[in-house]
This record gives C-alpha cells, structure tokens and sequence, in this order.
C-alpha cells in the first residue's frame, strides 16, 4: 500500500506532467533527443503531449508509486522521461518531496540510449 505522502508526491508529478504552472520546475531533452526532434522536424510540444498523457504505470516501471519515471516509443525510437526532485536552489535533493516550498522538479527526456 502506498504511504499518502507518496500518493500526494505522484499527484504533484502528474500536474507538473501535465503543465500545471503551480507546481515549480524545469523540462529539459538532451542533445541527443533534441537532435533527433531537429532531424525529424517535429516541435517539442508533441513529445510534452505524449508525456502528459502517460499513464501506464505499473509496478514495475513505478515501484515507489511515485510517478517519477516513463518510457514509451516515439516515431520509432524509444524514449525515457524521469522526474527528480531537488530543493529551490537545484543543488540537492529536496528534504521534503510532497512541500511544493521545499521542491522544484526537474523532468528529463532523453533517448532511451542516453540513460
């Protein structure tokens, strides 16, 4: 059974997945991916809607219940997209995950070759 600090932890995650501006953080691709979005000239804003729409979690691609992690094919490649949480200033990790005071998150996408 997941703990409701992680329940409000994995609701948090989903707003920010889906663009909710009350939830501080970051998106970021990496070079690879944004390499490849460039070479198939396909705007950012299609992949942020595949992310958004992602709820296939399972136990095991979520096993802390958190919604922190996703994978899913994407014009024939696989892709990775990871939520970490760091505190306001981005230089560790955040003490208190479910304070949206103490936590600002970081969601990466990447190729699944660059994790």
């Amino acid at each position: 059974m997941v703990s409701p600090t992680v329940q409000q932890i994995a609701q948090q995650n989903d707003q920010f997945r889906q663009g909710d501006p009350n939830i501080p953080g970051i998106r970021v691709i990496t070079a690879g991916l944004d390499h490849l979005l460039k070479q198939l000239d396909i705007q950012p804003q299609q992949l942020a809607q595949k992310i958004s729409d992602f709820d296939d979690f399972t136990e095991q691609n979520d096993p802390h219940g958190e919604h922190d992690f996703g994978t899913f094919g994407f014009h024939g490649h696989r892709l990775f997209w990871k939520l970490d949480l760091y505190n306001p200033d981005y230089s560790m990790g955040s003490d208190d995950p479910s304070d949206l005071g103490k936590t600002c998150r970081v969601l990466t996408i990447m190729l699944a070759e660059e994790y």
